[in-house]
């Protein structure tokens, strides 16, 4: 049986997910500078570290750490790093993103373990779980099975979101993988990267 609230849900999810954020800014950054093989590797750490906060959500982790100012600064200051330690990378870094290069540098796996770590390390999505979802719950069912199909419901719209953002981002990737123009569409990309992780820094304090 499905959850009552799941049509509502999904239309909060919806909302949530095409409100530009750092997933979405770095998906785009990702797959328009490395191509869609990269974005849809991130895409899925994306996925898998939204399905683990769920889980953990549900186990009441997720709570503790809203609870907890200490353990929320650590992430929130942890996952903030993380985005500015990319964009130094991007701003130092140029290495070859052909799709052999790609298959023989493990550059797709280290996409999605960046991915992955990024929504581990992002406490806007456990308190998503813990504001926001239990909003949807009825007393009178199954809260176990309401839980569990809400947190599929809301990682399946997210993924789905982020493979619609890889693709259309992958189109400019040829252009700006080579060319005169490279290295300094490379810093640009950045410099933006930088500026999502101190958007990701203010937003989550508020």
């Amino acid at each position: 049986m499905l959850a009552p609230m799941l049509p509502s849900f999904l239309l909060v999810v919806l909302l949530v997910e095409l409100t530009p954020g750092p997933n979405m800014g770095w998906l785009a950054l990702l797959s328009a500078s490395e191509g869609r093989r990269a974005g849809f590797a991130a895409t899925a750490g994306i996925g898998l570290g939204l399905a683990i906060v769920a889980a953990a959500s549900a186990l009441g982790l997720a709570q503790l750490a809203h609870e907890s100012p200490l353990i929320f600064n650590l992430l929130r200051y942890a996952g903030s790093a993380f985005l500015l330690w990319l964009a130094w990378e991007a701003w130092v870094g140029e290495r070859e993103v052909s799709p052999s290069a790609i298959h023989k540098n493990g550059t797709a796996a280290k996409h999605f373990r960046r991915g992955l770590l990024i929504n581990l390390l992002n406490p806007k999505a456990a308190l998503f779980f813990i504001a926001v979802l239990p909003v949807h719950i009825v007393a009178n069912g199954s809260v176990a099975m309401q839980t569990a199909q809400l947190s599929i419901a809301y990682v399946s719209v997210a993924t789905m979101i982020h493979i619609i953002i890889v693709l259309f981002a992958g189109r400019a990737h040829g252009w700006l993988s080579t060319g005169p123009y490279a290295r300094l569409v490379r810093r640009g990309f950045a410099v933006m990267l930088a500026a999502i992780a101190i958007w990701f820094f203010v937003d989550t304090f508020r």
